[in-house]
């Protein structure tokens, strides 16, 4: 069974201000010939590395709601310049929306199970899926989504 990670996307005010720094990183890899990928790094490595890397995901927290998704591919352990042991979360760079879920600030990571996971917005509510992000927010925060 795959377990799961949530995390804050720290500085980003939708699914979109997400997409766009992903894309941007992506791109400027390109740039620097390096290895296309979307890595996350962060100063914990998980334990359960290869639970996380059984088709599980990295679940966005923004403006206090989940409200996304992307899959880790890789659980990569590494020391940096300063001797400090740190870890690149490697993520699949595609971003799903999930059913909105209010979740409150945090530090770090934490794991998320897999019955506690919210689902796919494309398959709770297809025509959800095609409002704009703010509107599903607002419906949300109303009770009425």
């Amino acid at each position: 069974m795959p377990l799961h990670l949530i995390k804050l996307a720290v500085g980003c005010d939708s699914i979109d201000d997400l997409k766009e720094w992903v894309s941007a990183r992506l791109k400027e890899k390109k740039k620097r010939g390096q290895k296309p990928e979307h890595i996350h790094t962060t100063r914990m490595v998980p334990k359960r590395a290869d639970e996380l890397t059984d088709r599980g995901s990295l679940y966005w927290v923004i403006k206090g709601q989940v409200m996304c998704r992307e899959r880790i591919l890789a659980i990569r352990p590494f020391v940096d310049k300063e001797g400090i042991g740190r870890c690149h979360i490697v993520l699949d760079g595609k971003i799903k929306p999930v059913m909105p879920r209010p979740y409150r600030a945090f530090q770090g990571w934490r794991y998320l199970a897999d019955k506690d996971v919210p689902e796919d917005i494309s398959k709770a509510a297809p025509g959800v899926a095609i409002m704009p992000e703010h509107l599903r927010r607002e419906l949300r925060e109303l009770g009425l989504l």
